[in-house]
């Protein structure tokens, strides 16, 4: 099963998503070709609305421990609540790579 796969399920998993976009993006780094390194997720939960930022990017990494631990060398943490989601415009966008 692939990285992103895994992420993937594990998010689901602990957060029962409203949205969710895990994006892979290791080609936009200094990495060997097809690696799963550097990722992106877009994670929208009812379990972000009563969290602080840091809140949420700490449960997000606490699911993604393993994973953290073992070979992603990058998350990007987008997380929002449900009315966050509905009056965002657009998700941030991933600064490029600089090394």
């Amino acid at each position: 099963m692939s990285v992103e796969q895994i992420i993937t399920d594990k998010l689901n998993h602990a957060f029962a998503p409203l949205h969710l976009e895990v994006i892979n993006e290791s080609n936009r780094h200094h990495v060997p070709p097809n690696s799963e390194t550097h990722f992106k997720v877009v994670v929208v939960s009812d379990q972000f609305s009563e969290q602080r930022l840091l809140a949420r990017h700490r449960l997000v990494n606490q699911a993604l421990a393993d994973e953290l631990a073992s070979g992603v060398h990058a998350l990007s943490i987008n997380a929002y609540s449900q009315p966050e989601w509905q009056a965002l415009d657009e998700v941030p966008r991933t600064p490029n790579c600089k090394g």
